[in-house]
C-alpha cells in the first residue's frame, strides 16, 4: 500500500489523500477498483473507490522477437527518448503527452489522425496477451475493460524530428497550469474546443476552476481549486453546449467516483 496525496500527485492537483494499493504482478484487480496509473487525465472525488496502481516492476521498455515490449508503468517521454535513441518511429506523437503507456494506450491517445495504436501488436491485459485485431481501438478509446500490464508496439526503423517538431508545436497552445488534458473529446467533424468557446465558456471561472483562456477544452486550476468546483463547471459546460448546438459533449477525463453517464 502507497498513500497518496492527489492534490499534489494528480496533474489537475485536486483530490483527497488516500491508500492506494501497489500491484505488482500481472493479474486481475478486484472488481470496482479504479487503477490511477500516472493521474493525469483524471479527477478524483473526496470519496473514491478502492484506488490501485502498478508498482515500478512494470516500468521497462525491452526488444525481443515480438517487438517492442513496453510495461504499463512507463512514463511516455521514456518511451519517447528511448524511440529517438534507437532511430524508431511511430512513437513521436508521445511528445509533450503526458501520463504512462497503460493509461495512452487505454485512451488510445494521439493527436489529429495519429494515435497510439497505430503501432501496437499485442496488449497484456489482467495477464492474458491480446493481439491488436481482437481489441476494439476507435477515437481515444479502447473498449479495454481489464488493467493494461505491457503494450508489444512493431520495432520499425526511422525516428521522425519532423513529426515531432510538428507534434511539439500542435502542443504548443495548451495552458501551463496544472489540468488534467482535454476536458472533452471532440464529437466527429467539430472540436470541444470551438462548442465551449461558443458558449462562452473559454475563461468561464467557478472559484479556483476555470476553462482556459489559451484553449477553451483545458479545464485548469488556478490554485486551490477544488472538486466541487470543477464539477460545476464540467457540468454547466455540458448544458450550455446541448442547449447551444445540441451536441452532447463526451468526458475524455475520467471523474473517480461520480457517474457520468
Amino acid at each position: 500500500m502507497r498513500e497518496i496525496d492527489f492534490s499534489k500527485f494528480s496533474s489537475i492537483k485536486i483530490g483527497p489523500k488516500v491508500w492506494v494499493t501497489e500491484i505488482d504482478e500481472a493479474r486481475q484487480i478486484p472488481k470496482g477498483t479504479f487503477l490511477i496509473g500516472g493521474a493525469n487525465n483524471i479527477l478524483v472525488s473526496p470519496n473514491p473507490p478502492p484506488l490501485a496502481m502498478l508498482s515500478k516492476k512494470f516500468d521497462y521498455i525491452c526488444e525481443d522477437e515480438a517487438g517492442i515490449r513496453v510495461g504499463a508503468a512507463t512514463s511516455g517521454g521514456k518511451l519517447l527518448s528511448y524511440a529517438k535513441k534507437h532511430n524508431l518511429q511511430g512513437f513521436e506523437l508521445l511528445q509533450r503527452l503526458p501520463g504512462t503507456i497503460g493509461g495512452i494506450v487505454k485512451m488510445n491517445a494521439g493527436l489529429k489522425e495519429f494515435c497510439i495504436s497505430d503501432n501496437i501488436k499485442s496488449v497484456l491485459v489482467d495477464g492474458k496477451r491480446i493481439a491488436k485485431e481482437d481489441i476494439d481501438f476507435g477515437y481515444r478509446r479502447s473498449g479495454i475493460k481489464g488493467v493494461i500490464f505491457e503494450a508489444v508496439f512493431a520495432k520499425k526503423e526511422g525516428f521522425d524530428d519532423a513529426l515531432l517538431e510538428m507534434f511539439k508545436n500542435l502542443r504548443g497552445n495548451q495552458p501551463k497550469l496544472p489540468s488534467a488534458g482535454s476536458c472533452f473529446k471532440n464529437p466527429k467533424g467539430d472540436y470541444a474546443g470551438r462548442l465551449l468557446e461558443g458558449a462562452g465558456f473559454k475563461g468561464r471561472r467557478v472559484g479556483n476552476m476555470a476553462f482556459s483562456e489559451a484553449h477553451a477544452n483545458f479545464l485548469v486550476n488556478l490554485g486551490g481549486g477544488v472538486y466541487e468546483e470543477a464539477i460545476s463547471l464540467i457540468k454547466s459546460a455540458r448544458e450550455a453546449v446541448l442547449e447551444k448546438f445540441g451536441v452532447r459533449l463526451e468526458l475524455e477525463i475520467e471523474i473517480v467516483g461520480e457517474n457520468f453517464a
